[in-house]
């Protein structure tokens, strides 16, 4: 839904830069603080919500980095030819009992050092006769060996508070016998979407219905954040309805998200009803696709009103919605990581607004990066987002000629694969 204004109207009207935007929307993500303890192995995608630290070395004792022999390097202090017994074998999960001089124990990976052993020689550079073995030197104290605590040391911090946990975390907490985890609570998040023309799919359309795409992309995209959804579904274009939609998400969640609604148009109810139960902080960004987003409150409910275009709900998510809601569920690192790549395009039209173009990273035969662009960059053109795998950014003004260095914002740097 627009206003139906073309660009030199809209380039007459205060539009709020993108940075400033995004810098009043983190500044205004207050965690609620809640937190709640959880089982590690449920723990991915959560936020930390204290600090851990190790109360083990890891590993917990020297032990071998290969399959040889544990051996005292005084023992192989010349390159002249050792044979000497094999005392022991100690396998992984075992401990040997000391190692005598002028002996040697057979020894796997990740098995314990035995005390008088101080290296390992790997089992490719070794023969074995009877029960000797035989190698020559030098060796250096110290050789394949892994040190206690090398990896962790009893008392070091291995995630931090406002972490987002990986897969790999979990791991690295495992292995020093965490088991369970203080986490902030999941966001509570109320969305409804506003639209007559709107039916959900496996409905028979009449003519001027659309099926309501936004619904799934939405709720997809605040799944990847672990939220908390609380669906009110479609609300009918009247203001009683959209007012009443707005205080009920509000009594249920810690924010509220809608799609459309948030333009000038006269079946635009989200805005009106916003500035009546609340407050309207801004509205109006400079970026294209999704001018019309809108930000406030409904009480003390943070409010965030997306546009209706599809493009445009999925784009203005991942560049405000997407870091905003971090903040708010405790996160501490919030912003994605941009990466300056070529393009693979030239730009000429010189907008007054910041573009982000959906785009694709691909590489040449030499194995050089450059950014194309979906042909088709319409705010209705879904098939453009299924199709990117990241965002292109134009700044206001500028015209791109093909080799240019330009922002590109990886999907994969907000978990949208």
């Amino acid at each position: 839904m627009t206003c139906g204004c073309d660009d030199n109207c809209d380039a007459q009207q205060t539009l709020m830069p993108v940075d400033q935007a995004l810098e009043r929307l983190i500044e205004n993500a207050l965690p609620s603080g809640e937190t709640e303890i959880i089982d590690l192995i449920d723990a991915s995608g959560r936020i930390l919500a204290e600090n851990l630290c190790s109360s083990i070395n890891v590993p917990p004792a020297d032990n071998s980095a290969m399959d040889g022999y544990a051996v005292r390097s005084a023992d192989f202090a010349n390159a002249e030819k050792q044979s000497l017994p094999i005392s022991q074998r100690i396998c992984a999960g075992e401990v040997g009992i000391p190692l005598e001089a002028n002996s040697v124990a057979r020894i796997f990976t990740g098995a314990s050092i035995p005390i008088g052993a101080d290296a390992v020689i790997m089992q490719e550079r070794c023969e074995v006769e009877g029960d000797n073995m035989i190698s020559s030197g030098p060796i250096s104290a110290g050789t394949n060996l892994r040190k206690a605590g090398e990896d962790i040391a009893i008392g070091d911090t291995i995630l931090k508070i406002g972490d987002q946990l990986k897969p790999q975390d979990l791991g690295l907490a495992a292995s020093v016998g965490i088991s369970k985890l203080k986490v902030y609570r999941r966001l509570r998040v109320g969305i409804f979407f506003t639209g007559n023309e709107l039916r959900e799919p496996g409905t028979k359309l009449n003519a001027g219905q659309i099926y309501n795409s936004n619904r799934y992309t939405l709720r997809g995209l605040l799944n990847n954040l672990n939220c908390e959804i609380i669906d009110l579904g479609i609300v009918k274009d009247t203001l009683q309805a959209t007012r009443e939609a707005m205080l009920e998400a509000a009594e249920r969640s810690d924010l509220v998200m809608t799609s459309g609604g948030v333009s000038v148009g006269e079946e635009d109810y989200v805005r009106i009803a916003l500035e009546e139960l609340g407050q309207l902080d801004f509205w109006r960004i400079n970026i294209k696709p999704g001018k019309p987003l809108a930000f406030g409150k409904i009480g003390n409910t943070p409010f965030l009103g997306m546009p209706g275009n599809p493009v445009s709900v999925f784009a203005t998510f991942c560049v405000f919605a997407h870091p905003y809601i971090k903040k708010k569920s405790g996160a501490t690192d919030v912003l994605p990581n941009r990466f300056m790549v070529a393009a693979g395009f030239e730009w000429k039209k010189k907008g007054y607004r910041c573009e982000y173009l959906r785009a694709r990273i691909k590489q040449d035969a030499s194995g050089q990066s450059s950014i194309t662009l979906f042909p088709h960059q319409g705010s209705g053109v879904l098939t453009s987002t299924s199709w990117a795998n990241g965002l292109a950014i134009i700044p206001p003004n500028t015209m791109i000629n093909k080799g240019d260095k330009i922002e590109f914002i990886p999907f994969s740097e907000m978990a949208i694969y």
